[in-house]
């Protein structure tokens, strides 16, 4: 190195030197780790010589002890372990294995709040007080956009911090959507001086990416493995709700009259792509990502063990592939699609814009404005409803009907826990005979008398009698 000066070697692999390309007269220490072809060079602060080499001597023991006890000799500010893992997590979407989306949801959790709280820190250093400190921070120094999170008052700064935030949020959606922008997007910040608090289902899902990150840190041997946080701060949980029949029936109205009040050629081709797509989400239970990867080769008609047409589905999506079966209605909107869409060959993709090419959002902006328009918008919970309310609704719908949860847990593509973790609300609703049996004015039903038993059971007394008449005529 053409920098060093005043080199000095103390014993084999701990080097003493000064350094000419800066102004001070510090010396610094290198070191070569044992067993790897790698150093580590330490300022040792001090310009006196014989400090300067007992402090060589004391870092040199350190390393070793550290090798020794399994401490990681380099540190890592998590800013550098959130590239790595963000490397990793892009080599994943490319060969499939996760949605493309993914890594950058990663992206943007790693350089936003979390960069914000620990970027710098050396991933060492981070323990249980840094975690569990996450979510509080996270209120504090967060805006959400949904008041039904509680509000606190902020300074004239930092609601136009906010304000500029989220009038840059909006720019890119619209950036995304392919609209064209003519003047800049402004956001004023509330007269109130008061901002939503973060959601804890933003919260929750920030600190799934934290605990992925010191994972990865573990697994790179740059901090030990008492450093993964597996507990998870207790947050509220903000189910999504699913449309009852009721509301599901007025959507089909809506939506029907909300497509023949478009006015422009291209508004009516989008909300009837829009309006159908629901229909079969509704009708298939399946994921967005899934609906997204759909293509024409995956629909195959077929028909079932009684002879009735049905529509198998192959769908991927969350690294995972599988066949669903639908009714012959969605092999019907299905149709519909095919014959106004520009993308009708094996390979393409059934969902797509105007112009043939695969749609990146599903129409969100779209089916929020016609959930807006049936005044669905929001659920009993007052959380927005989005496309993966359709998913909730085809399993609330199937359990009401009485479908087994095994067989409606292989047809969404999860488990039988999830299911019954989810959607337990929905067996008190159908069993609400037996939870209400015993109370006031509430009696179980009485089992009606199977008409089939009882002609069953008449028409074999009558056979006994028969033969035993035949018996009795008999000549002895």
């Amino acid at each position: 190195m053409a920098f060093v000066t005043d080199k000095a070697e103390l014993k084999p692999g701990l080097v003493l030197f000064r350094r000419g390309d800066v102004d001070h007269r510090m010396w610094y220490c290198r070191i070569k780790i044992p067993k790897a072809d790698r150093y580590k060079t330490i300022s040792l602060k001090t310009t006196d010589n014989d400090v300067a080499r007992e402090r060589a001597f004391d870092q040199d023991a350190d390393i070793r002890f550290r090798l020794k006890h399994d401490v990681p000799v380099f540190n890592h500010p998590l800013r550098e372990v959130g590239r790595e893992y963000l490397l990793t997590q892009e080599a994943r979407a490319k060969r499939g294995e996760i949605s493309a989306a993914r890594p950058k949801k990663v992206r943007a959790v790693i350089e936003g709040a979390l960069d914000r709280y620990v970027g710098s820190t050396q991933v060492h250093l981070i323990g249980d007080e840094l975690w569990g400190g996450y979510p509080a921070w996270r209120r504090e120094n967060g805006a959400g956009r949904h008041k039904r999170n509680g509000v606190r008052e902020v300074s004239d700064d930092m609601a136009q911090a906010f304000a500029d935030k989220e009038a840059e949020r909006r720019t890119k959606v619209q950036q995304t959507l392919g609209i064209r922008i003519l003047r800049p997007i402004e956001v004023k910040p509330s007269e109130e001086r008061v901002v939503p608090y973060i959601s804890d289902s933003t919260i929750r899902f920030e600190m799934s990416i934290f605990g992925a990150l010191m994972n990865y840190a573990i697994k790179k041997r740059y901090v030990p493995a008492s450093q993964r946080f597996d507990e998870r701060p207790k947050l509220k949980s903000m189910r999504r709700d699913e449309f009852t029949l009721e509301e599901y029936r007025k959507l089909h109205t809506v939506g029907r009259k909300w497509i023949a009040e478009a006015d422009k050629p291209s508004s009516v081709w989008y909300r009837t792509i829009t309006y159908n797509m629901i229909l079969i989400a509704c009708n298939t239970g399946m994921r967005p990502a899934e609906m997204k990867n759909l293509r024409w080769r995956d629909i195959m008609p077929a028909k079932d063990r009684e002879g009735r047409e049905i529509v198998v589905l192959f769908v991927q999506g969350k690294g995972k592939s599988r066949k669903l079966v639908a009714p012959k209605s969605v092999g019907d909107y299905l149709e519909r699609i095919r014959v106004i869409s520009k993308a009708t060959q094996p390979n393409d993709r059934v969902f797509t814009n105007v112009t043939g090419k695969p749609a990146k959002t599903l129409y969100s902006s779209l089916i929020a404005n016609l959930l807006n328009e049936a005044n669905l918008r929001e659920g009993t919970q007052g959380v927005p409803r989005s496309t993966y309310c359709f998913r909730h609704t085809y399993a609330t719908l199937r359990l009401q009907e009485g479908v087994d949860v095994y067989f409606l847990a292989e047809q969404m593509g999860t488990s039988v826990h999830m299911i019954e973790n989810h959607y337990g609300h929905v067996n008190t609703i159908k069993h609400a005979d037996r939870v209400l049996q015993g109370m006031a004015g509430w009696e179980l039903p009485q089992p009606k008398p199977d008409d089939t038993k009882a002609k069953a059971s008449k028409a074999a007394a009558t056979r006994d009698q028969s033969k035993r008449g035949q018996r009795n005529n008999k000549p002895r």
